[in-house]
């Protein structure tokens, strides 16, 4: 089963997150996690890939045959004033020929993203990634209240999907808590994926 993990990362953490999520879906037997990214929009609209400015190693440019093929989707954003970010917005956007297809539909699907700040629109953002998931037929996977970090949690971490407080200098680690629900949610949407496979 191919979970397809998508991301827009401009700092890092989105980039981090991705990655704890591949490990959650690959701790599933015959569940292989593909990261993919999305191109940069920069001032003249030209798309580079984003990870290559900040001395990670550059994902692939998702493309939408990838997204045909995968047998689950999980999307990452940085939060903009509660939105997912342009680069995700215009990707999303970019979908429509799946939409009219009906590729997505049926297919489990998660939402990640982190935020400078406790209170920066990290839930008004996973829920501006599932609204779209849900026009395909998605079926969303969040995180449940039986994940014992969920309750824990003091920095990020919801029931609308996994996330990170990076803090305003970008700086803060990855708590142990968004640790586990990032693994937790590669896990769920993996285990949904095998599941459907069965049907």
């Amino acid at each position: 089963m191919d979970i397809l993990i998508v991301y827009h990362s401009r700092l890092g953490s989105v980039h981090q997150l991705a990655r704890l999520i591949a490990r959650g879906v690959e701790s599933i037997e015959n569940c292989n996690a593909l990261l993919r990214t999305v191109p940069e929009i920069s001032g003249s609209a030209d798309a580079i890939n984003n990870d290559a400015s900040n001395g990670k190693p550059a994902d692939q440019l998702v493309e939408l045959a990838d997204l045909k093929s995968c047998d689950g989707l999980i999307i990452g954003s940085p939060t903009r004033f509660g939105n997912m970010s342009a680069a995700m917005k215009q990707f999303v956007d970019d979908t429509s020929g799946l939409w009219l297809s009906g590729d997505l539909s049926g297919k489990p699907a998660a939402v990640f993203t982190s935020t400078s700040s406790m209170h920066g629109g990290q839930e008004a953002t996973l829920l501006s990634m599932i609204v779209p998931l849900l026009h395909h037929g998605m079926l969303i996977c969040g995180l449940p209240y039986t994940e014992p970090a969920l309750s824990r949690t003091t920095s990020g971490g919801t029931p609308y999907g996994a996330s990170h407080v990076a803090g305003p200098a970008n700086n803060n680690p990855i708590s142990e808590d968004e640790r586990t629900l990032c693994l937790a949610l590669g896990k769920r949407v993996a285990k949904a994926a095998v599941a459907m496979a069965r049907i």
